[in-house]
């Protein structure tokens, strides 16, 4: 009977011990984030709560297997593997860790400045560094793993460490996309030419940066559409980044009318119009003729606004009211197709 009892006291108030241990540090997490609202970082420090009581249960277990008295030929496999469980576990734990103090360094410097430019730089980096720091954990963790806890694979890492050098040059050879694309990420992140949240104009399409691996970028279009592209384009191929140098931005809307077109009158109605917008800052505004052809004049019409967002929708907002009141006043100087036929000449 004691063979049985004993394996189950054991196991089990290891297993009990654990749980409490992690229901007793949320609750401490719980009571301070309570008592401290204005701070974020103990709420964000209660999502290690799984991989820190999966790292006590298995450092626990492997401490107590031997006051079981299991006698059976796989002990040594077992606390291997309990061995193995506490190292992931603790990768783990530290990847949620780096994850709540980047989040709550974020948080912070967002409440602090007005620029929100730094903001999505800092982003950027954060973002990038944190996928550093999860790939060397997962490649450190499988290795140490592999190497020190199962002594029948230590002479095959050592050969493969000896062959490393080989294996290195091959490597980048297979790999030049990848490794350049890894650096391009890297310089993307501490360079400061494009960050997550900036809109930019990429292949024709008008978007805003949703997220930057070491690999890829994402740009979420207008329409919600997504455009994947290798973060190397952006180190080798010019694109417009409208939020570089701050979000203020000039629209441009382009008019084609007829030669009796009243320019004069059209500024004044634009300046006018543009004086109840919203959505125009004040900075800028003009209305110039900027060609001329044999059948039409081209009327530029430029305005000011503080994003990217708000001058897309006055661009459209003054295409709209310029073309409905050129039609509702001045019906004459929108350009016009013939669509009768020629008279026939007749001959003598």
């Amino acid at each position: 009977m004691e063979e049985i009892l004993r394996p189950l006291i054991v196991l089990g108030g290891t297993v009990a011990a654990t749980v409490l241990a992690g229901l007793l540090i949320d609750r401490l997490l719980r009571y301070s984030a309570d008592r401290r609202p204005g701070t974020r970082l103990p709420r964000l420090l209660r999502r290690v709560q799984l991989p820190l009581q999966v790292l006590l249960g298995s450092v626990a277990l492997h401490g107590t297997f031997p006051l079981a008295e299991l006698d059976f030929e796989q002990e040594p496999l077992i606390r291997n593997l309990l061995a193995t469980v506490a190292i992931m576990a603790a990768a783990w734990l530290a990847i949620r860790v780096t994850d709540a103090l980047a989040e709550n360094t974020l948080h912070r410097y967002s409440a602090r400045t007005a620029d929100t430019s730094k903001v999505r730089q800092l982003n950027t980096q954060l973002a990038l560094v944190r996928r550093v720091v999860t790939a060397i954990l997962a490649l450190t963790t499988a290795a140490v793993a592999m190497l020190l806890l199962f002594p029948d694979l230590r002479t095959l890492g050592t050969s493969l460490l000896a062959s490393a050098g080989v294996i290195g040059v091959i490597a980048g050879v297979a790999a030049q996309s990848t490794l350049g694309n890894l650096v391009a990420g890297l310089q993307i992140a501490f360079g400061d030419s494009v960050k997550i949240g900036d809109t930019v104009v990429v292949e024709g399409e008008w978007g805003t940066v949703e997220e930057i691996t070491l690999a890829f970028l994402t740009v979420r279009i207008w329409d919600d559409r997504r455009l994947t592209m290798p973060v190397s384009y952006f180190n080798s191929k010019p694109y417009e980044n409208w939020s570089r140098g701050g979000p203020q931005i000039t629209g441009t809307v382009f008019l084609h009318l007829d030669h009796s077109a009243p320019v004069a009158e059209l500024r004044e109605h634009l300046h006018d119009y543009l004086r109840d917008r919203p959505d125009w800052d004040g900075r800028a505004w003009n209305l110039l003729v900027t060609d001329s052809a044999p059948t039409n004049i081209v009327v530029r019409a430029s305005m000011s606004a503080r994003n990217a967002d708000d001058v897309w929708t006055l661009r459209c907002a003054v295409r709209e009211e310029l073309v409905g009141w050129l039609g509702r006043r001045h019906p004459y100087a929108l350009p016009k197709i013939p669509t009768s036929l020629a008279p026939t000449p007749e001959f003598a």
